[in-house]
């Protein structure tokens, strides 16, 4: 589960993206147009540690992007190429947001969705000692429900691109960075789907190293 804080942050998680996003190879969209927010989803640090939240978003009038990213209370060793930006968080205080495809929290979250079937964290603020649920606003399907979360190891190699890889000694991690209706080139897949986009869209997949 996702404790949420109702809270803000200076600069914003789409002001961060926006100047963020059109230095990627992957990026596309308008170059300085906002980034507005299409849906969202998050999965489950288990230490509790670090918040693990994917974006939907677009740029200006371009394409719906998929930008998952990783909240730490400092910085992450060795990982500065993928430092998204800095933000402050008016009840965490500081926080380092980075692309979590680089970050080893979000390698075996994914790979458990991917390749398990986990669904996302349950998302609710604590109000006057009592829990109140946000609603999904969107869904993850994966293509193996049920399954025992598989032991991936720890990123080993980040190949920035569309999709970006995420390689350990044992799988290769593909993160789709605009989403599309294409078939997986795998039998290990997630998918996703929101309001105004009936048809869920690949969103990532798996293939054995």
């Amino acid at each position: 589960m996702a404790l949420l804080h109702r809270a803000e942050l200076r600069p914003s998680k789409l002001d961060l993206l926006t100047a963020w996003l059109p230095g990627r190879p992957w990026f596309a969209g308008t170059a300085g147009a906002d980034v507005t927010r299409v849906a969202t989803f998050r999965f489950d640090d288990p230490a509790g540690e670090v918040g693990i939240e994917t974006l939907l978003v677009r740029a200006g009038d371009g394409p719906v992007l998929q930008v998952p990213l990783t909240y730490r209370g400092g910085p992450l060793a060795g990982a500065d190429r993928w430092l998204v930006g800095t933000t402050e968080h008016s009840v965490l205080g500081p926080r380092w947001v980075y692309d979590a495809c680089a970050d080893p929290v979000y390698t075996p979250a994914l790979a458990a969705a991917v390749l398990a079937g986990a669904g996302p964290a349950e998302e609710y603020f604590e109000v006057d000692g009592r829990r109140d649920v946000r609603p999904p606003n969107m869904t993850i399907t994966g293509s193996h429900p049920g399954g025992e979360p598989p032991a991936v190891g720890v990123p080993g190699e980040v190949v920035d691109g569309n999709p970006t890889l995420i390689r350990t000694d044992q799988v290769e991690l593909a993160v789709v960075r605009q989403p599309a209706g294409a078939e997986a080139p795998s039998d290990a897949w997630l998918a996703g789907a929101w309001p105004g986009q009936a048809t869920p869209l690949l969103l990532a997949y798996a293939v054995a190293r």
